[in-house]
């Protein structure tokens, strides 16, 4: 069944005829649209995309199990036009419409249209990837293990932070990726105890730890992974920090299989950094989904409600962030399969000094 299809079987438990699709993810992810500008229409027997005369060539080769549609930039405007016939009680996008968007959707429909706002109905589908999606996850997470290996092969004692992100993101695009599936993270002693840090124009220095987040994005699709490096010898409570984080990290892999639930996996991780007295030094999740955008459904952590199934991509990144002092975190990109999981970061985890 195509994505659209699915989509469309869908919406019945959403109480919805139709569902008009603005988040520009969604609408790549069911028309294969790449474009700034455009959405889409998807019922049971309705097929409609919307985009302006900039991108009206570029949808002949993109879009192709739809019916195109050329109108004026706002798009809103032109949403009335693809609706089929008929009472008809419309879905968009709550999380991802604007409210002065769905007031001007409310002035250009007519009185025959209900709009009722919706939830996560395209992204439980992005949930489970298909064997296309799973190989460019794959691709995507193997041009960045070798771009890291390039990018501190010459050593990172003494550059900044800064020029070790950008030798990364560099050596990511170098390797063929589209783009880096974000701004990499270097951050080097107290600035790793800050889970989003951003890169500094500081020298690395040396017997520290060294926290660096990366990932590459191929096809649309993005990897995700985090190695935490010696820059020589460590004191005792960093060297444990990391042993720690390693071991959690470790279990909280073995959890990943289908039928769990996110919580549950958080848990495994979450109690043995605890019971080592760093509870208050572990304030994420453990685990986000990773597809066309890499944070997204599923999640492991305490709030979760989400189970596991063959098809999931989500990532195992336990931590230890001690203020001032340093930061640990180790990140596999993992696939759920049929019988358990399959690990698709290469990078070894074992503690590794680099000069």
């Amino acid at each position: 069944m195509s994505r659209p299809d699915r989509l469309a079987a869908a919406l019945p438990e959403h109480g919805v005829d139709v569902l008009l699709v603005t988040d520009l993810t969604n609408v790549r992810y069911l028309t294969g649209y790449t474009g700034t500008n455009g959405l889409a229409v998807v019922g049971p027997d309705t097929r409609r995309f919307l985009t302006d005369f900039r991108y009206v060539e570029q949808v002949k080769t993109q879009v192709t199990e739809f019916d195109r549609v050329t109108g004026e930039r706002d798009l809103v405007g032109d949403v009335q036009d693809l609706l089929p016939a008929g009472p008809l009680r419309v879905g968009f996008e709550a999380e991802h419409m604007s409210v002065a968007r769905r007031d001007r959707l409310r002035e250009v429909l007519d009185d025959r249209v209900e709009l009722v706002p919706t939830r996560g109905v395209a992204e439980a589908l992005r949930r489970v990837k298909d064997d296309g999606e799973l190989e460019a996850i794959r691709a995507a997470a193997r041009i960045a293990d070798g771009a890291f290996t390039a990018a501190i092969a010459g050593g990172v004692v003494g550059r900044t932070e800064r020029e070790v992100a950008w030798a990364l993101e560099r050596e990511i695009r170098e390797r063929g990726a589209d783009l880096v599936s974000f701004q990499p993270i270097v951050a080097a002693a107290g600035n790793g105890a800050r889970p989003h840090a951003v890169p500094r124009d500081v020298p690395i220095p040396r017997d520290t730890l060294l926290v660096i987040d990366w990932g590459a994005q191929l096809d649309g699709y993005c990897s995700d992974c985090t190695r935490t490096l010696a820059t020589g010898a460590l004191d005792e409570d960093a060297a444990a920090a990391y042993a720690l984080v390693e071991r959690a990290q470790l279990v909280g892999l073995e959890g990943v299989a289908p039928g769990r639930g996110g919580r549950e996996i958080d848990s495994l991780s979450r109690d043995i950094i605890a019971g080592a007295g760093h509870g208050e030094h572990y304030g994420h999740g453990l685990g986000h989904g990773v597809g066309l955008e890499v944070h997204e459904a599923p999640t492991l952590s305490q709030r979760s409600e989400d189970t596991l199934a063959p098809g999931n991509v989500v990532t195992v990144e336990p931590g230890v962030y001690v203020p001032n002092r340093f930061g640990v975190r180790i990140e596999d990109l993992v696939v759920v399969t049929e019988s358990g999981h399959e690990v698709l970061s290469s990078l070894p985890k074992r503690l590794t000094v680099v000069d």
